[in-house]
């Protein structure tokens, strides 16, 4: 869920501040973009240099640049907070929690936290009896109520010696606190969303097939795209080399059309969504040779026999709360062709591509497609990456969803 978020870490003054690098480490790990903000404080527990290695940007500690080759910047605030996805201020100390309650820009921490437009994350860390004192639990709730995100400390072993509440929350709580409010809040959060993907082999004998040239891409692609929306992913492969992409993606291996068919219709009632981006045959050997067909010098005829329509077959069974999209690789009458396949098996979009045009269609890491809908609207996109198309199709889906 945090893949290519930006996440701005606020680092105050406290002995936990320690913790921010295995933060920064982690956020970077599951994909995000990071930024660190830290108090003058702050830099007498853990290093800016060490903060800026892990995050892969620089530090900022104060509104200007005072490095000796720096010309004496200033460091735009302003600019920070609405490049951020998300900030999350990490240790937060009971006086900088006070200085957000007040609007006190004495830091550049508290500037920043002032001029952000995303939802704000708060991870306390103090001794025991600060962070139970009443001005410091007046705070936290007028932040709260403010929209401030509370990621609440733990109970344990403090630096004073005490116990009690007030341990910053592990790097893994704290990002795992932010992963499950991007989950929550993602458009396809609770949605299950089966996709088909790449080609199917129908045998001639052991050792040939009849098959195509899909790599599988664009499918995988719709699978990872769709995961990160917050959806539980069924994903349905036929012959590829591509690795399962990270994320609630649960993948069934197949070789055939009739293969291809089973697995669907078994997890057709699962699904909210379908996805049908595969090659699939339309036709199969009629007879498969047991052994090896050996080079006679003659003719060879191979009498082929339709394949199962699987995506008719979808569009049969489906019911009204689902969405069912297919994909159409044309060569000729690329809409005309499109446009009968989305009515012909009952789709509510189809995804349309050409093999005439440069950069599209198979084995490419990108793709030019047009969406149409069972409404009639048309929606053209742009050459781009295949991810970037993925993006692009499930927010037609998406949005044609909401509409139903």
């Amino acid at each position: 869920m945090l893949q290519g978020k930006h996440i701005l870490l606020g680092v105050s003054g406290s002995i936990a501040a320690y913790k921010a690098a295995y933060i920064t480490r982690l956020l970077v790990k599951n994909g995000a973009s990071v930024k660190v903000v830290m108090t003058e404080a702050s830099s007498h527990f853990i290093t800016p240099l060490t903060l800026s290695t892990l995050s892969g940007n620089p530090v900022i500690t104060d509104f200007v640049n005072k490095e000796e080759d720096s010309d004496g910047t200033w460091n735009n605030h302003v600019e920070l907070g609405l490049w951020a996805d998300a900030m999350l201020v990490a240790p937060a100390t009971a006086n900088t929690l006070a200085d957000f309650v007040a609007g006190q820009a004495r830091s550049y921490l508290t500037a920043v936290y002032l001029s952000a437009r995303c939802p704000v994350f708060i991870a306390p860390a103090m001794d025991v009896d600060m962070y139970k004192h009443p001005s410091t639990k007046e705070n936290v709730e007028k932040l709260v109520a403010r929209g401030v995100e509370l990621i609440p400390p733990g109970v344990g072993e403090l630096a004073s010696g005490l116990e009690g509440e007030g341990r910053l929350a592990e790097p893994e709580e704290v990002v795992k606190y932010l992963e499950n409010y991007f989950l929550a809040r993602s458009p396809l959060a609770g949605k299950t969303v089966m996709v088909t993907a790449g080609p199917t082999y129908e045998p001639i004998d052991p050792v040939r097939f009849v098959g195509n040239h899909s790599s599988g891409k664009m499918g995988f692609a719709i699978a990872e795209v769709a995961a990160r929306m917050g959806a539980r992913v069924i994903l349905i492969s036929g012959p590829t080399a591509l690795s399962t992409p990270k994320g609630n993606i649960a993948r069934t291996d197949v070789v055939t059309a009739q293969d291809m068919y089973e697995a669907s219709l078994k997890a057709l009632p699962e699904a909210d969504i379908i996805i049908m981006s595969a090659a699939v045959a339309d036709y199969t050997p009629e007879q498969v040779a047991h052994e090896k067909i050996k080079k006679t010098g003659g003719d060879l005829s191979i009498t082929l026999k339709p394949t199962q329509d699987i995506l008719k077959e979808l569009g049969r069974q489906k019911k009204a709360s689902q969405c069912l999209v297919g994909f159409a690789l044309e060569t000729e009458n690329e809409e005309t062709n499109a446009l009968k396949k989305l009515a012909a098996k009952n789709l509510d979009l189809i995804v349309l591509n050409s093999l005439r045009q440069e950069g599209a269609g198979f084995a490419t890491d990108t793709n030019r497609v047009t969406v149409f809908d069972k409404d009639n609207n048309k929606t053209d996109f742009e050459l781009k990456t295949k991810q970037k198309i993925a993006k692009d199709i499930l927010d037609k889906v998406v949005e044609y969803v909401a509409k139903k």
